[in-house]
């Protein structure tokens, strides 16, 4: 691709739960990309443990002067922390990565020759490959709507974006606010928020990240707790004007039917929503 491509920073947040071997090879994914970030925000969410701080100090001296640490004394939870590396990061792009998750070498030049391709876009995101870390083996692929038009009205129910794949741009976030003080789904809440304030979307249909799940993923999303924070979500989205009442109940209902029913049951029904998902890309969603 001729057209000049713009900078990026990578910004991510860990904390103290994290392992140190994921923490390093998710940094490695990042730092080797084929079109590397000009800078990189790693925030630490409260005090690390001794192993975490080792690999952060060596990253640190080794990718002077374009690596930053934020460090914030007490864990704030991942939205305050992003917010604070948001402030911090300096290109017209971020792109946002997990701790514990792997990026391929290809992904951001891909994100950024598509917000070169197309500049009106303020969020671009990829597909996924599902890894289970218990069975170690690749268990599906998160395929999302590709079209903006398809990615808003996805958007009404469930995040339109694999939340380790996308790349967004610096000032339609802030001038959104960033992320909402919320204890979980604060990536759909953001990225709902975004499209209701005019931000173009588009997912690129490869797959570019690998993200790890675990059996105790899938039993936390089924608790009260997340059922809650779930609803609440949808319920915010839903004030703003952005989504139905519909919208709320059917996905809400669904929830709830999930923390109610054995897990057994609940594993086959991310098994057939993963299922569900690749029919949907193959069969509506094309790149432009």
């Amino acid at each position: 691709m001729s057209r000049r491509l713009p900078s990026y920073s990578v910004l991510m947040s860990v904390y103290d739960r994290e392992t140190p071997e994921n923490l390093n090879a998710s940094l490695d994914s990042m730092l080797l990309q084929s079109y590397p970030p000009d800078e990189v925000v790693l925030v630490c969410d409260g005090k690390l443990t001794c192993e975490l701080n080792i690999i952060a100090k060596s990253f640190e001296s080794e990718f002077k002067p374009y690596f930053r640490i934020v460090r914030i004394d007490d864990h704030v939870g991942a939205a305050a922390a992003l917010n604070e590396g948001i402030k911090v990061c300096t290109c017209p792009y971020i792109v946002r990565m997990d701790s514990d998750d792997i990026s391929y070498p290809d992904r951001c030049r891909r994100q950024m020759e598509m917000f070169a391709l197309k500049p009106h876009l303020d969020m671009v995101g990829t597909f996924a490959e599902v890894y289970d870390i218990d069975r170690q083996e690749t268990v599906g692929v998160k395929r999302m709507p590709t079209k903006h038009k398809d990615i808003k009205k996805y958007a009404r129910r469930r995040n339109p974006f694999c939340r380790q794949a996308l790349a967004f741009r610096r000032d339609k976030a802030v001038e959104v606010g960033g992320y909402a003080d919320l204890d979980e789904c604060e990536d759909y809440e953001f990225a709902a928020r975004m499209l209701a304030n005019g931000a173009k979307a588009r997912n690129i249909p490869e797959v570019l990240v690998r993200y790890r799940v675990s059996e105790a993923d899938y039993k936390k999303r089924k608790s009260f707790r997340s059922t809650k924070n779930f609803i609440k979500v949808r319920r915010m989205i839903h004030r703003s004007g952005f989504s139905s009442f519909a919208d709320v109940v059917i996905p809400s209902t669904m929830q709830l039917m999930l923390c109610i029913l054995p897990w057994k049951a609940t594993r086959r029904f991310y098994k057939r929503m993963r299922k569900g998902g690749e029919k949907y890309t193959e069969n509506q969603a094309s790149p432009q």
